[in-house]
């Protein structure tokens, strides 16, 4: 039986931007314009996830069972650790659905409104399942977000948010960065 992870060769073959050291890619994901899209060092991604557009996605970056990212042209921006739990969804391009503008890409542009804004999904942060990331959002360093949350405006960090739309309940602990550093200096020697 074949490993359920594409080998480097292989990941290499298939035409990604770039690729890092150690990435762990399911053969069952699904890749829209990779080109476009670059993996960091230690990262995973895992079976049935759909990754469209410009992404960029940093070292130590997991993204789980039946995730999507749309990074459309605008772009997502997954920084150093940060992770989208299964079935996370973050949209960097999506229709105007104001009722002004016809909707969905069988629609010629002409009669269509797309909005296209860069997400960045900062250091440490952790998406959880079943959450949302709307077009236009940064979410601060050190942030988690709990699930079933929709992310619809930027969020500052080392902040704990939940809810329908995303809000604070407390500051999440910072234990993250000591630890960070103990993998960097144990990986070191």
């Amino acid at each position: 039986m074949k490993n359920s992870f594409y080998s480097l060769r292989e990941l290499k073959q298939i035409g990604f931007k770039k690729i890092g050291k150690d990435v762990q890619v399911s053969r069952k994901a699904s890749f829209y314009g990779v080109s476009n899209i670059s993996i960091g060092n230690n990262s995973r991604i895992d079976d049935f996830c759909v990754l469209s557009g410009k992404i960029i996605i940093g070292n130590h970056v997991h993204i789980a069972v039946g995730s999507c990212l749309f990074g459309g042209e605008a772009g997502i921006y997954m920084s150093d650790f940060s992770g989208v739990s299964s079935r996370g969804a973050i949209y960097a391009s999506s229709d105007d659905y104001s009722g002004l503008f016809l909707t969905n890409p069988t629609v010629p542009s002409e009669f269509r409104n797309v909005i296209e804004k860069s997400v960045v999904v900062g250091r440490h942060v952790v998406i959880g399942t079943g959450s949302t990331v709307l077009p236009g959002v940064t979410i601060g360093d050190y942030s988690a977000i709990g699930s079933m949350t929709l992310v619809n405006k930027s969020l500052d960090e080392r902040g704990i948010y939940i809810g329908i739309p995303a809000k604070r309940i407390k500051d999440r602990d910072l234990n993250i960065v000591e630890l960070e550093k103990r993998l960097y200096k144990k990986s070191s020697l």
